[in-house]
């Protein structure tokens, strides 16, 4: 197979400039104003001088993660937000309107609870479903694909997620085991054979509750599509728009569990590396998908095991980065920027990510020392961060301040830098949001 991935495309210049392009130029957002048009256009602008470290933008734009904390804000429960799309959106439209971010998160990540109701969603409990109505969603962990099936994974990723790993995840697709091998059906005797599990009662009962999850899920989308008319038009960019993710994690995370891929290192490390390989153009495709399709340019790709602790240096530049460095570039040739978020501690991690394009990504960073970031990976990337989400909980605002300063002092100096949060903000008093915000605003303009 092809080596791809290795080098950045010769024309990654003209595609970024066109994505930026098509970003900053708003096209098909219902401003309320031609002020709020320039105010949109001015805080995309922040972001892309801080990520192309070609020249100091005019202040350092502030783009804290909101995770829950618009829900608990607005004094509405997680069910509430899961199952009445209405009270969503008017959570968002109220943070974005209280505290003015230069951007935003779309409320995305709060998945329809109907939907995950009738497909019956085994890896996670939500509200009213598992947990408490008042309670965010959880994950649990469980060896969704076995040892043995990595060979099946390999051949065909596809058939393996509708044959055997959907299925298992969601227990009304149980079904779906009977699906044909659809790369069978390439002659006219396979077609009358292929065409026998979808008239079954089985099968068809599977695809009338996907209808109906579909039909469910296009409710929630047309709402979170009208607050984002709404909010871009007042002039506030999202922060980020598509997903995709590490290989290893893609996994690590839900395939095989966080032991039992950890373990595989040792057991099955020639099996992991090529399922890795394996996933890598199909996380591209659904980064470069996603994100192109809001007329963005930065898909959000959160890291997980790659964290301090995980796995040791060198497991980290066998298993984990390799294939990582490719979604990135892969990503980079397609004209995006890839806004990875570090979670937990990158530490021992700073110098082997530098290994980048410069001008080309976003590291945003939980735990990890900005100082040793700034000097490091800095240098060839924006990097942004990392306001502890444990301070907005319990501190003053004069604390909070005083952390901003000492932020924007050390990561902040020169450009290159977005403040954010090292999470989302679940749990933060308001008015060390608020805090946040604002100074961070005034003390971030650059002279």
């Amino acid at each position: 197979m092809k080596e791809r991935w290795l080098e950045v495309a010769q024309d990654a210049n003209e595609r970024q400039e066109a994505q930026f392009e098509t970003w900053l130029s708003g096209k098909g957002i219902p401003f309320v104003s031609a002020e709020a048009g320039e105010a949109y256009r001015e805080r995309v602008t922040l972001m892309k001088d801080a990520i192309q470290l070609r020249k100091r933008p005019k202040r350092i734009a502030v783009c804290p993660s909101a995770g829950f904390f618009p829900i608990q804000y607005a004094g509405v429960t997680m069910y509430d937000a899961m199952y009445d799309y209405e009270a969503l959106t008017r959570a968002w439209e109220r943070y974005c309107r209280d505290f003015a971010p230069d951007a935003y998160n779309a409320p995305t990540t709060i998945a329809p609870g109907r939907v995950l109701d009738i497909l019956d969603f085994k890896l996670y409990q939500w509200p009213g479903h598992g947990v408490a109505k008042e309670h965010e969603y959880q994950y649990v962990e469980g060896e969704y694909m076995k040892a043995d099936e990595y060979q099946d994974l390999i051949d065909d990723p596809t058939g393996f997620f509708m044959n055997v790993y959907f299925p298992r995840i969601f227990g009304n697709l149980k079904s779906l085991e009977k699906m044909p091998i659809l790369p069978g059906v390439n002659e006219i005797p396979a077609v009358p054979m292929a065409a026998i599990p979808f008239g079954t009662e089985e099968v068809g009962s599977a695809f009338k509750l996907l209808k109906e999850a579909g039909a469910e899920s296009l409710e929630w989308i047309a709402a979170v599509r009208r607050l984002n008319s709404k909010i871009m038009g007042e002039g506030y960019p999202s922060f980020s728009a598509g997903f995709t993710k590490a290989p290893f994690d893609v996994i690590g995370d839900t395939l095989r569990g966080t032991k039992e891929i950890l373990m595989d290192m040792y057991r099955h490390p020639e099996e992991l590396l090529e399922a890795c390989d394996r996933i890598t153009p199909i996380m591209v495709k659904c980064g470069a998908s996603s994100c192109k399709a809001a007329g963005h340019v930065m898909p959000f790709i959160p890291l997980h095991k790659g964290a301090d602790g995980f796995m040791s240096d060198k497991q980290f530049k066998t298993f984990y980065w390799p294939t990582l460095r490719k979604l990135i570039i892969g990503l980079v040739n397609e004209g995006l920027v890839p806004q990875l978020f570090a979670e937990g501690r990158y530490n021992q991690r700073l110098e082997v990510i530098c290994d980048i394009p410069k001008g080309k990504t976003v590291w945003w960073f939980d735990g990890t020392d900005m100082g040793r970031a700034k000097e490091t990976v800095g240098q060839m990337a924006c990097i942004a961060g990392n306001v502890p989400v444990s301070l907005l909980c319990t501190a003053t605002p004069d604390e909070v301040k005083g952390y901003c300063k000492k932020l924007a002092d050390v990561a902040g100096q020169g450009g290159g830098f977005i403040l954010s949060t090292g999470a989302g903000m679940q749990g933060a008093k308001a008015e060390n949001v608020k805090a946040m915000i604002d100074f961070s605003k005034e003390y971030g303009l650059y002279g």
